[in-house]
């Protein structure tokens, strides 16, 4: 009887959050309609900018096998021999692509390493129950294990890719305490992150628990029917991920297409099976096991996906971090402030080498080593305009 009015409240909550999510969503469907001939202007006009370059990392390829068998793609760039590795972890609906313009700018502190996350790209397929940040920390050490065996390592987490990592500190703080030297959390949560998206009521009455695996069943069931009224391609297609991953920096249209075509390559199935591991996230403990590894953060201020309140909560856990908010910037920070996302990279580098030795390199893959690393700063907040809060 009891799991009988369980079902029921949580088909009621279930109908409820579905209607909600409906009217918003018709309006917001309506609004965009109505101003589509601006957005097709938008999408349309003449950079008046530089032009960025935007592509596939076009590393060297490698794959390496999931525990449960999921191969993943994984590209490498830089000298094999170089003393310090960067290995990247992207978000929610993207690819290692995402991180090209970290790639382009950062090419000259050694080797980076790059992998579509299982479901992601150009990995394979993952079955929905394998879609939770245990198992992606799990594919994390294993890219570690077999692609990066030794020598220290600079790890960078975007959005779902920074919970991966948060994963990963939880399940082997030893690599925190040996080969795993700094850490770069970008737009992402360790905690509490429905309450973001479904409000606080969510959580109070365990409304996520309940309905979200619900509703990523029937997403999974109509996928058909999502995929065709998604629009991919479509100006609308394009302004929904204007307007959710950025905030208010003039970017180039090239820029969203870009993220815009990584997402729409995504699978709805795909969507649906990570949602509920995203919506009931829970890694604010695995913050402490960071507490020795040099680690800034960096969030835009108008993010949608993973406010700035989350990072903030983990910079409490880390007094010792450096904290960058960035002003009207949103949840594709390293596309929409690719500047301050590399500058702050590079700090946390100059940070970690002031407290480890790195080997001699056998080529002239770390020029940095004999240039040293200047721009570091102290641990704190900065603001956009660069000064210490």
């Amino acid at each position: 009887m009891g799991r009988s009015v369980g079902a029921v409240a949580g088909s009621r909550a279930a109908r409820a959050m579905a209607g909600s999510l409906g009217v918003f969503g018709a309006a917001a469907v309506a609004g965009l309609v109505a101003e589509r001939r601006a957005i097709h202007r938008r999408r349309t006009r003449a950079d008046g900018v530089e032009p960025i370059a935007l592509g596939p990392i076009g590393g060297r390829v490698t794959t390496v096998i999931a525990g449960d068998g999921v191969p993943l793609h994984v590209e490498e760039t830089g000298p094999v021999d170089a003393p310090l590795t960067l290995l990247f972890v992207h978000g929610f609906c993207v690819r290692a692509d995402s991180w090209v313009l970290q790639q382009r700018d950062l090419a000259d502190l050694g080797r980076m390493v790059f992998f579509d996350q299982r479901a992601h790209g150009r990995s394979g397929p993952s079955a929905a129950g394998n879609c939770t940040i245990d198992v992606l920390a799990d594919d994390l050490y294993r890219v570690i294990r077999e692609r990066v065996p030794d020598g220290p390592i600079v790890l960078i987490g975007h959005s779902m890719g920074g919970m991966a990592v948060l994963g990963l500190a939880e399940v082997h703080p030893e690599l925190f305490a040996d080969r795993i030297i700094g850490v770069a959390l970008l737009s992402t949560s360790a905690s509490e992150l429905a309450r973001a998206a479904l409000g606080p009521a969510a959580l109070l009455t365990g409304v996520v628990r309940r309905v979200v695996p619900g509703v990523s069943v029937g997403m999974r069931r109509t996928s058909g029917i999502l995929e065709h009224l998604r629009g991919r391609g479509s100006d609308l297609s394009w302004e929904v991920t204007r307007r959710i991953a950025f905030g208010a920096t003039d970017l180039p249209p090239a820029v969203v297409t870009f993220l815009e075509n990584m997402v729409s390559d995504t699978p709805v199935e795909v969507i649906a099976a990570f949602l509920p591991a995203l919506l009931d996230v829970d890694r604010l403990a695995a913050v402490d096991r960071l507490t020795a590894t040099p680690t800034v953060i960096v969030v835009g201020d108008v993010d949608l996906m993973t406010p700035v309140g989350h990072s903030r909560a983990i910079a409490a856990a880390l007094p010792e971090a450096e904290l960058v908010v960035e002003a009207d910037a949103g949840h594709a920070i390293m596309l929409e402030r690719p500047a301050v996302v590399n500058e702050a990279i590079r700090r946390l580098v100059g940070r970690a080498l002031a407290e480890v030795a790195l080997p001699r390199p056998r080529t002239g893959a770390a020029q940095f080593l004999d240039a040293g690393m200047t721009g570091q700063v102290a641990a704190g907040e900065r603001d956009a305009g660069g000064s210490a809060a």
